[in-house]
This record gives C-alpha cells, sequence and structure tokens, in this order.
C-alpha cells in the first residue's frame, strides 16, 4: 500500500466528521486530533521498529517496553487517582504481565528471544492490560462508593479489612475479565481478529495465522486474569489506615503517586 493510496482512505474519516457535525455531536474538533495522532504516532513507531528490528539490540527492545509501559501506566491512572499509590501499582502489575508473558514464551521456546516477536507481543499484551487495568479501577471505585456504608458496617462488626471489601473486589475483577471471555466465545465467528487478519492479508498461510492468533487469545486470558487479581489486590489495603477504617477518598486533582 502507497502513501497516495493511504490518503483515500482518508475518506473513512471524513464519513464520521460530516455525521458529527450533521447532527452537533461535538465530536469533530477529537475525531480531528485523533486522527492527526495516530498518523503520527504510527508513523513514528514504523520507522522506529525498522531500526530496532534491524539492530536487534537488547537495550533498544528493552527501552520500547519501558516506553510501553510508561504509556500505558500514564493513561490508566487517571481512572484510579483516587487510590493511593496507583501509579506504582500500576507500573509493577505491567511488569509482571511482562515477565510472566515473555518468560514463559521464551522460556519454553514458544517464540524466539528476537524483536520482531517481542515488540508486537509486548504491544498487544500491555495494551490490553492496560484496558483491563482501566476497567477494573473504573468498576472498583465506583463500587467502593456504592457499598461504603455495607463496608463500614462489616469493619464495624469486627470484619477485616479484606471480608469488608471482598464483595467489591471479586465483583470488579470479575467485571473486568467478563470482556475478554465473552469476546474469545465468538472469535472466528463474529468478528477475524486483527493479527490474523493482517497475516492473511499479507500473504500468509491461513492456517499458521490461526496458529499465531491462538497464541494471542491465550495470552489474553492469562492478562485479563494476572491484571485484574495484581491490580485488586494491591490497591485494596490502602483503601484501609492501621485502625482498619475506610480512608477518605483524596483529591483527585492531586498527584496519586
Amino acid at each position: 500500500m502507497s502513501f497516495l493510496t493511504l490518503s483515500l482512505a482518508l475518506v473513512f474519516v471524513l464519513i464520521p466528521l460530516i455525521l458529527t457535525k450533521t447532527l452537533n455531536l461535538g465530536l469533530g474538533k477529537d475525531t480531528i486530533i485523533a486522527t492527526i495522532r495516530s498518523i503520527i504516532q504510527l508513523l513514528a513507531v514504523g520507522y522506529i521498529l525498522t531500526f530496532v528490528f534491524e539492530s536487534e539490540n537488547l537495550i533498544y527492545i528493552f527501552l520500547m517496553v519501558v516506553l510501553m509501559i510508561t504509556a500505558a501506566t500514564h493513561n490508566a491512572r487517571k481512572k484510579g487517582a483516587s487510590i493511593q499509590g496507583i501509579t506504582w501499582k500500576l507500573v509493577l502489575t505491567f511488569i509482571i504481565i511482562e515477565i510472566v508473558t515473555q518468560g514463559i514464551l521464551i522460556g519454553f521456546k514458544i517464540t524466539p528471544a528476537e524483536a520482531q516477536y517481542i515488540i508486537p507481543i509486548s504491544g498487544m499484551l500491555i495494551g490490553n492490560s492496560m484496558v483491563l487495568s482501566i476497567l477494573f479501577l473504573n468498576r472498583f471505585t465506583a463500587e467502593i462508593e456504592a457499598r461504603k456504608e455495607e463496608t463500614e458496617l462489616i469493619l464495624s462488626l469486627g470484619g477485616t479489612p479484606k471480608q469488608a471489601i471482598h464483595h467489591s473486589l471479586i465483583t470488579s475483577i470479575k467485571a473486568s475479565m467478563i470482556p475478554t471471555i465473552e469476546s474469545q466465545k465468538t472469535i472466528g465467528l463474529v468478528q477475524l481478529p486483527g493479527m490474523m487478519s493482517g497475516q492473511i492479508i499479507a500473504g500468509a498461510d491461513p492456517v499458521q495465522a490461526v496458529q499465531f492468533q491462538l497464541l494471542i487469545l491465550f495470552l489474553l486470558l492469562t492478562t485479563a486474569a494476572v491484571t485484574s487479581i495484581i491490580l485488586g489486590f494491591l490497591s485494596y489495603p490502602t483503601l484501609f489506615n492501621s485502625r482498619m477504617q475506610l480512608v477518605k477518598w483524596p483529591d483527585k486533582n492531586n498527584d496519586p503517586a
């Protein structure tokens, strides 16, 4: 695909712009900004990855993963601003996800320890982990607010913080995992995944493309479970003080770290 051909695809940006203008949705500016940012970011990443793949230097691979984790943390932390130390909790969660998944992939020689495998897979997993973190934090904070009186009642009756927060925690973990599980139930029937479709378009053997896609699906299941559980169990203790009382929510405008 040439840049000229790609430019013609901007008609797919023009359609939502016309619709938002016609219906006064007020999303025109955001749509333009999102389009411009995606073009700049993806082109920049494309040239960077070309350099990294050709160099095969572990330092560059490490820096790319660090960049992914930093960007994911910056985006996800906004939803957990009311949770003390949410920044380092997210960083630790993403690092564990990366170490566990890449450790298994490389350790069992499922994929080679090469940049062209490590970076794309890391990007998919960290990105998915970021979305799951946002879903979890959004639901968890809402559950805490909704069940504040119930939580304080359990504490007043002698319950531990873990017992008091158990229902909210489990509900939030399940809610963040459900989209991943449900989407995999209809994979191949309702949708053809992007990685598989991209390989087929590039001329790869469809069966080989399916095998790689299944690998990613299995990794996403692990990511869904590990992300929500680790982030949940890192977060809930900071909701209580040394007297086992539910602490007041800090100002969301303050730095959560």
